[in-house]
Formats: structure tokens, C-alpha cells, sequence
């Protein structure tokens, strides 16, 4: 169900309370949430998926993104998110958004966007939506 993006970043589908064991079996230090609350009906809440994170010592950053778009202040704080000595799994419906959200966060942070894109591509995410974006991140550094 988890996606390897890099060596310590993770994305996934919606996950559930009973996906936290696995999240810890694989070392994951933080989850990230992208998916707005509400957005499904068959989605299981942020906050059930935070108490099941942190009751398994693993902490958890919401960062909501509808399908309007990526703003900088999600970017910043995809960025922080991913500060962390270990393993990062970020989850909203099948991945993408996260997926999108990484690749901008390390464009801001001056990687290459062909080893960015390629990194997406290898775990079976296209970064072509936000490539535009990316090149442009990653020259303004």
C-alpha cells in the first residue's frame, strides 16, 4: 500500500487506523495527512488517524490540499514536515496530492526536478501537473 518516493518518504491512499501498525513496522517517525476532512464519506477521520499515530509513538502533521491547487504555505510546511530523522509516510486519497506536495517541497529546496520527477515516477506518480512549478521553484534557489 506504501509507495516508496526515496529512501525516507512514503506516500499512500487513504489509510485507516489498523494501517499504523505497518507504518510502524516500517519505522515511520511522522504521517502526514493531505486530505481535507470530509472530502469522502468512507475516509477515516484525521483525528482517529492521529490518536492511533501518536498511541504508536509516531507523530502526525495535517496538511489539508483540495483540488484547487498547492498554495506556499502547504509547500513550507511539507517542507518542515519532511525535517525529521526518519522515515515520512504522507497519505490523501490515492496519493498524488502528496506525491505533488513532496516534489514541490524539494524543488523549494533546490533538488533537481528530473530526479525529482524521476523519484515520483519509480514509486508511479507524475509529477506533470506541478512540473511547471517545479522548474520554477528550483530555479529560485
Amino acid at each position: 500500500m506504501f509507495r516508496q518516493i526515496t529512501e525516507s518518504v512514503f506516500a499512500s491512499p487513504q489509510i485507516d487506523v489498523a494501517t499504523i501498525a505497518e507504518a510502524q513496522a516500517l519505522g515511520i517517525v511522522r504521517i502526514v495527512n493531505n486530505r481535507p476532512e470530509g472530502e469522502s464519506d468512507d475516509q477515516t477521520p484525521g483525528a482517529e488517524i492521529e490518536a492511533a499515530a501518536r498511541a504508536a509513538g509516531i507523530d502526525y502533521v495535517a496538511i489539508p490540499v483540495t483540488h484547487a491547487g498547492f498554495s506556499q504555505a502547504q509547500v513550507d510546511a511539507m517542507e518542515q514536515a519532511l525535517d525529521v530523522e526518519g522515515p515520512v509516510l504522507a497519505y490523501c486519497r490515492s496519493g498524488t496530492r502528496s506525491t505533488l506536495l513532496w516534489a514541490l517541497a524539494r524543488a523549494k529546496a533546490g533538488d533537481n526536478p528530473a530526479v525529482i520527477a524521476s523519484k515520483a515516477a519509480g514509486a508511479g506518480y507524475d509529477v506533470t501537473p506541478v512540473r511547471q512549478l517545479i522548474e520554477m521553484l528550483s530555479a529560485g534557489r
